[in-house]
């Protein structure tokens, strides 16, 4: 399935500091210029700045580098994830020293979680069961070969990547990371740092932006800022964060990579470029205050972001009802595709319809995905190629694409 562009860009003296732009002659005419790379200064200095972003996607990094840490105990891998300034958590000392923390900002935006701490907290609490089931249930039994009804460890077909399921099949470090896709990195980009509520109604952002009123101490306004960390949960770790597209899915195991996977395949081509267009035309919309361009492109983000998670809750539903179907079950490889699979489903609560500005599934739909999914005796070990199937029509049927587009390949 191939993406249009949604929006011309078109290139204006007023903005030409912000670099080249194309056109399209089959999309309208916004009169605004958007920049080649994510670029924007003033008085020749950067105005970007994200590094709250990046400070907790490698946070993240190290959390799912101690899940496969069986020395670790509880409450050393909980300190990570609920870090505390100054706390020797981290290999990195900038790490240790910054104020932020992953759990702070799971479950937590502006426009879900506000007025809802009920399911932010029991959100919360779901992250810390994964963490303590690792600790309790499968670091015990790292030597131990796994089987239905017992953790352990299975090895992949051919003398493959070993993987480590509690007593249900589920690899709980992969519920944990695709998990936290939706519940940090989706949750804050689009219904958080994209809401109105965020850009226009704090701190007078929308009356500063005007007036070009810039945060004390800083080159940006507040409305500037808040676009650019969205846009750090996202890139925040790339190699290059003004022109990341280059090695898009490399930069990091969580949203960053996986728009990188769904731009690799055929099916979704030019998904990865539509997603960095919109979050550069929608900042290049804030320096212009030109706010109904820049929310015409939060829609676009939102559609497009929920998308990669749904394409992807398909994508690896498909691969393990394949495997079951094979000849010969390779349960380790199965039960892979089948815990990140989990993950992303669980990231559906997260998407943003813009729309209905509700998420394309609710947290009870989600349950009961995940219900269908593990609620027999011994969880995977028990679902058939019929359930992930009819999960996988369930999901495909909110979005514009189909099983076969989100399950073929990549």
């Amino acid at each position: 399935m191939k993406i249009n562009h949604l929006l011309k860009v078109i290139c204006l003296s007023g903005v030409a500091i912000l670099g080249s732009c194309s056109s399209d002659d089959d999309t309208p005419d916004t009169g605004l210029t958007a920049p080649a790379t994510y670029v924007f200064e003033r008085n020749g200095e950067t105005t970007v700045s994200f590094s709250g972003q990046t400070t907790r996607i490698k946070m993240g990094e190290e959390i799912l580098n101690a899940f496969k840490t069986e020395t670790l105990d509880e409450a050393t891998i909980d300190a990570m994830f609920a870090h505390v300034e100054g706390a020797n958590d981290f290999s990195e000392a900038d790490l240790n020293a910054s104020d932020k923390s992953v759990r702070s900002k799971t479950a937590a935006s502006q426009d879900y979680f506000s007025d809802n701490v009920t399911d932010a907290n029991a959100i919360k609490a779901e992250f810390d069961a994964f963490i303590k089931g690792q600790v309790d249930e499968v670091f015990p039994n790292w030597g131990t070969t796994a089987v239905a009804g017992t953790p352990g460890v299975i090895q992949e077909a051919g003398g493959g990547s070993d993987r480590y399921v509690n007593a249900k099949g589920l690899e709980l470090n992969q519920a944990f990371n695709k998990g936290l896709i939706g519940a940090l990195m989706v949750d804050q980009a689009l219904n958080n740092y994209l809401g109105v509520t965020i850009l226009d109604q704090t701190n007078n952002s929308r009356a500063d932006n005007d007036n070009e009123v810039l945060v004390d101490g800083k080159n940006y306004t507040n409305m500037e800022h808040k676009w650019d960390e969205a846009y750090g949960y996202a890139y925040g770790t790339s190699a290059n964060t003004a022109n990341p597209n280059p090695t898009i899915g490399d930069d990091d195991s969580f949203l960053n990579k996986y728009i990188g996977r769904v731009e690799g395949d055929p099916d979704f081509a030019g998904i990865a470029e539509e997603i960095f267009n919109a979050f550069k035309l929608g900042r290049a919309a804030i320096v212009a205050k030109r706010y109904d361009i820049r929310d015409a492109q939060s829609a676009i983000l939102r559609r497009k972001i929920s998308e990669v998670v749904g394409i992807r809750a398909v994508y690896y539903l498909q691969q393990g009802k394949n495997g079951l179907e094979a000849g010969t079950v390779d349960f380790a490889s199965v039960f892979h595709d089948l815990s990140e699979g989990y993950g992303f489903i669980y990231s559906l609560q997260f998407t943003r319809n813009p729309d209905t500005n509700a998420p394309y599934f609710s947290r009870t739909e989600v349950q009961g995905f995940i219900s269908q999914l593990m609620g027999g005796t011994n969880g995977l070990w028990d679902v058939t190629p019929a359930t992930l199937q009819s999960i996988s029509e369930a999901i495909a049927a909110r979005f514009d694409f189909t099983v076969a587009q989100a399950g073929s390949t990549n």
